[in-house]
């Protein structure tokens, strides 16, 4: 057995860090009393959720490794594909075929496994997502469950002692009810099955709400609010057991999430703006389609002829449109795209082969919501307004939770203001186990909240980009931490 730290993520999905309350989430706001609250903690772009994971477990933005949004087209066979991420055996299809090359950059599994260390997965999200926690379990042996998707879950005799302990896989409730009994079954499943039988070296323990009641509910509604309160509940058990037991054993605890969710105000159509332009747009490569509009809360629009200057005609079309907030092409230079009017995509870390053509987030402003949250946008979906979405540049999209406790962290309940990301905890997981970061990690050690070296001060600056074409006007801030950058949000006007 190895010696040293072990460490247990949970992940709350979609859970802004200002819904964290000492009367709706007491458990949360009880672990921030025992550790130290990252309180500039941030998502990467696209702020969608099968990005921003693969960004935990790589340690490195979306250009690193791959996982450009949700969805996307992949160019690299003919004819071109449409890729779902949800689908956990697609992934499994698309990692042989490329010889274990789904993500292009190395994950925490298969970085642990070769150190002699090991990784396990509980998780309530879809398959897919649950998949991108380790992707490559059974390759190892370690053990990756969900809470309702067989396909998802490795290796078959801990699920079977799972089902034997604590009853069969439930089934996934309907979108419009908020999940409560998967959360319970893989909360149960680590404290009695996962921990007691294999102690693996790190957890994660992902609770697939509140994303799902944001986005049919609204984020702050009553259905939404109640399953946060139930994960926290759920999260409670886990830090009795971690107050009780799990600390003793060396085990470190961060809860974090992967983005947070704004309200859709202003429903819009894509596909109805770009007809009038002349395009023959779909949500799929086609003989009769000349650009494919994948669907989402980030535009991802991808040319069948992407020459300049279709890139070109496509974002001066877009950027005359209300909905349309920052805009992004491969690089021209240091800061422009190759489109007059758009930025880099490399100045949001996007540049990988299988960004789109054209990428953008919906035009998004301060406006408070029917619940008084900060954040409203326009959106493309079948859903009534108020409901909460993601994925684009707006500052609340981005914020995500980030809180750390345990032997290796400063303790009782300091605040660090220091700008920090999703893809710093990878890292710092490997810096306190001895284990060597790899060199496609963006992500730095956190050094500034770990002890003895909570004093560190890093050194800060922000940087201002500015981009116009016609009457649209955007604008992107970033900002550094000694040489790490954090994107803080993108705007647009007209």
């Amino acid at each position: 057995m190895n010696s040293g730290p072990r460490f247990l993520i949970v992940s709350f999905d979609g859970l802004r860090p200002d819904l964290i309350s000492a009367t709706l989430t007491p458990n949360l706001y009880r672990l921030q009393s025992l550790g130290v609250t990252l309180s500039n903690h941030r998502t990467v772009y696209p702020s969608e959720t099968r990005s921003a994971f693969p960004s935990l477990v790589t340690g490195a933005t979306t250009s690193r490794h791959g996982m450009v949004g949700n969805k996307y087209v992949d160019r690299s066979v003919t004819p071109q594909r449409y890729i779902d991420t949800a689908d956990a055996i697609l992934l499994r299809q698309l990692d042989l075929e490329s010889g274990g090359r789904l993500m292009s950059a190395p994950a925490l599994g298969e970085i642990l496994a070769s150190a002699g260390r090991s990784l396990a997965v509980l998780a309530t999200n879809t398959p897919g997502t649950t998949r991108f926690f380790h992707h490559k379990a059974e390759d190892f042996g370690h053990v990756r469950l969900s809470g309702h998707f067989r396909e998802a879950c490795t290796p078959d005799e801990v699920l079977a002692e799972a089902e034997d302990r604590l009853g069969p896989l439930p089934p996934e409730p309907p979108k419009i009810e908020p999940n409560t009994v998967g959360q319970d079954w893989i909360t149960s499943a680590f404290l009695n099955v996962v921990w007691p039988k294999c102690r693996p070296d790190v957890t994660i323990l992902s609770y697939g709400e509140p994303d799902v009641s944001s986005h049919f509910h609204g984020t702050g509604a009553e259905a939404t609010c109640g399953i946060i309160a139930h994960c926290d509940r759920e999260f409670g058990r886990v830090l009795d057991w971690w107050e009780a037991e799990g600390r003793a054993a060396g085990v470190q605890i961060i809860a974090v999430s992967d983005h947070g969710h704004i309200t859709g105000h202003t429903r819009v159509s894509i596909a109805d703006s770009l007809c009038d332009a002349g395009f023959r747009p779909g949500i799929a490569p086609a003989p009769d389609v000349d650009l494919v509009v994948v669907p989402g809360q980030v535009g991802a629009l991808y040319l069948a002829d992407p020459t300049d200057a279709e890139v070109a005609r496509l974002v001066t079309t877009i950027t005359s449109q209300r909905w349309c907030g920052p805009v992004f092409t491969r690089a021209k230079n240091e800061t422009e795209g190759i489109a007059p009017g758009s930025f880099g995509n490399h100045l949001v870390f996007a540049d990988h082969v299988r960004a789109p053509d054209v990428s953008f987030s919906f035009r998004a402003d301060d406006g408070l919501d029917p619940f008084g949250l900060i954040g409203g946008t326009f959106y493309d979906n079948d859903r009534r307004t108020g409901l909460g979405v993601h994925g684009g540049l707006h500052p609340k999209e981005l914020a995500a939770v980030g809180i750390a406790a345990g032997s290796l962290f400063s303790q009782a309940g300091p605040v660090s203001v220091t700008p920090s990301g999703i893809c710093d905890l990878m890292p710092t997981i490997l810096h306190t186990m001895g284990v060597g970061i790899p060199e496609t990690s963006t992500g730095r050690v956190l050094h500034e909240v770990l002890t003895p070296n909570g004093n560190a001060k890093p050194q800060i600056r922000r940087d201002t980009f500015e981009a116009r074409i016609g009457n649209f006007r955007q604008i992107l801030r970033r900002v550094w931490v000694n040489d790490s950058i954090y994107v803080e949000a993108g705007m647009a006007e007209s």
